[in-house]
């Protein structure tokens, strides 16, 4: 017996049971678990919230195949792409390949969703995902994909090798991965401490100030290599930055290049190197260099991208000698009383090189714990960080939604809020949650929620809706502070039940409302009638924020 197969069959079962709003759609028992088992595979593979992950499904009838789609913040001039596409077997005892013909379905998919030319047939969830990609790609933004085959038995046969191979995907721009139920259940379980041995190479130094200790050293990229080969992503745990592979990032592409060119021997110079924490570490005090270091509750909190394309550059070159080339390495021994907001600080003044998700570090943050607090006394639970645990979906606030509502709906900058994710905890921080209170965060959450499901039940009358959530989201700010009489300011604990009250009792109103103010700022924007316009321009014009200079 797979015991992770029962695992996730329990899991998929209880997210049926929970969000029974999810799967209005779905009119038998499998395909509602079928549906279960992608957003719970999307949000164990991109390390979000359930919340998060269903609103990257897009599974149906007319789906290309696809069925999720997560499409990243662009960076530079490139943005991340990552397509799912799932089978489940309801046989437990049994294993079976993903389908290969499932594997050159979606194939035939990425070669039509990526080129904004050529026609698609797309259901309602699936099509503006991909009008707001060919939208980007139109005005010169490259993508950068990912393909997710998640199931719960074996990987795709040669079959599917073949197809992948004969696909003439540039391999720096398509990447194929598989991800199964034990992954899953992996990215389930919480994380143990990891002691580990380390060779450092030559000489290494060690100072203790403040009580606490630092090593500084160098190691073989070889080495660190076996290190990532034996635990994995396990030594990132508390790293905040998602390895993103050679093709998202032109720094790992270096990395790489260098590695495997004649430059590798000074390697050392030109890498920022890796910052490790533990609990502690000891080594021979006597022995001059070469020191073995015995560590406790190792984790690298920077150069999480550098250490996994080592990994990759070391083991897709079995033929090259790396003996002579190393990289930096800086050792925090670190403990007592205030050691998380000290990671915490540390992990953020580290990691600077690249655009990185800060939700889970900001979590420690005084200004979120008094958020939690505030938002408790009005009988919601705020999730200030990423778990497993399950609790009311309705009465749960996740952070990052949080963040969208408030810098959408009174903060007044929806097109960044959609399309700036990554910064929200990060450049955007005190931006986002400056002067906000838990009435006004609970608030604005209840509005986007509900503009976020009216999507499909207007977009067939009104061709913005896919694309203008977020906007909608601001404008019924607005129309409910104007109602009640209210500034920003005055909305607080002591209003929060009389506002929620009239939101809930007139919301239906109020999104019919704030459709006709965006109407009216389309037409002004496009005096020959919005609707004409090609659907790439008209995701455009919610992404660059064309229409605020109407509001």
């Amino acid at each position: 017996m797979d015991i992770s197969k029962h695992i996730v069959d329990q899991r998929i079962g209880k997210i049926v049971n929970d969000n029974p709003d999810k799967f209005l759609r779905e009119y038998d028992g499998k395909k509602k678990l079928s549906k279960a088992v992608v957003c719970l595979s999307v949000a164990a593979y991109l390390d979000i919230e359930l919340e998060e992950a269903f609103g990257l499904v897009t599974e149906g009838g007319n789906d290309a195949g696809v069925d999720a789609v997560y499409v990243g913040d662009i960076d530079n001039n490139d943005f991340s792409v990552v397509i799912f596409q799932g089978k489940y077997s309801f046989k437990l005892d049994t294993d079976s390949n993903f389908p290969a013909n499932a594997v050159q379905r979606v194939i035939g998919s990425i070669g039509a969703i990526f080129d904004p030319s050529k026609p698609i047939e797309m259901n309602d969830d699936l099509m503006p995902k991909v009008e707001d990609i060919r939208s980007l790609i139109v005005d010169g933004y490259i993508p950068n994909i990912r393909c997710v085959f998640t199931n719960n038995g074996l990987k795709w046969n040669n079959d599917g090798d073949n197809h992948i191979a004969n696909a003439g995907f540039p391999e720096n721009q398509v990447k194929f991965e598989y991800f199964n139920h034990r992954d899953i259940v992996d990215s389930l379980q919480s994380k143990k401490g990891i002691n580990e041995t380390i060779r450092l190479s030559g000489k290494s130094t060690k100072e203790d100030f403040n009580f606490k200790q630092v090593l500084v050293g160098k190691i073989n990229v070889a080495e660190l290599a076996k290190l990532f080969d034996k635990h994995g992503d396990n030594l990132l745990e508390q790293n905040i930055r998602k390895y993103l592979g050679f093709s998202k990032n032109r720094v790992n592409s270096a990395i790489r290049d260098t590695l495997i060119s004649e430059k590798r021997d000074n390697f050392y110079f030109y890498n920022n190197g890796i910052t490790m924490i533990c609990t502690d570490f000891s080594y021979n005090g006597l022995q001059s260099d070469d020191w073995m270091v015995n560590i406790d509750n190792l984790q690298i909190i920077n150069g999480g991208q550098s250490c996994k394309t080592i990994q990759h550059t070391v083991k897709e070159n079995p033929t090259i000698d790396f003996s002579n080339a190393y990289v930096l390495v800086r050792l925090y021994k670190l403990s007592g009383e205030g050691i998380d907001s000290l990671i915490t600080d540390v992990t953020i003044a580290t990691n600077s090189q690249n655009p990185v998700d800060l939700r889970d570090l900001r979590a420690n943050d005084d200004l979120q714990k008094k958020l939690e607090t505030a938002i408790s006394e009005l009988g919601y639970s705020y999730k200030r960080k990423k778990d497993s645990t399950s609790s009311s979906p309705e009465k749960t606030i996740l952070s990052s939604v949080a963040a969208e509502s408030i810098y959408s709906v009174w903060k007044k900058k929806p097109y960044q809020a959609k399309f700036k994710k990554n910064e929200l905890f990060g450049a955007f921080y005190n931006d986002v949650f400056d002067n906000i209170n838990g009435a006004q965060l609970l608030i604005s959450v209840l509005i986007y929620r509900f503009c976020d499901t009216q999507r499909k039940k207007w977009w067939d009358k009104f061709p913005h809706i896919p694309y203008s959530n977020y906007f909608m989201s601001m404008i019924i700010g607005d129309l409910i502070l104007n109602d009640l009489n209210l500034s920003l300011e005055q909305l607080t604990h002591a209003v929060f039940e009389n506002a929620r009250t009239y939101f809930e009792a007139n919301k239906e109103r109020l999104f019919e409302r704030a459709n006709a103010k965006l109407l009216e700022a389309l037409s002004k924007l496009y005096p020959d009638g919005y609707e004409n316009i090609d659907k790439r321009r008209l995701s455009a014009t919610f992404r660059r924020g064309d229409l605020m200079m109407y509001f």
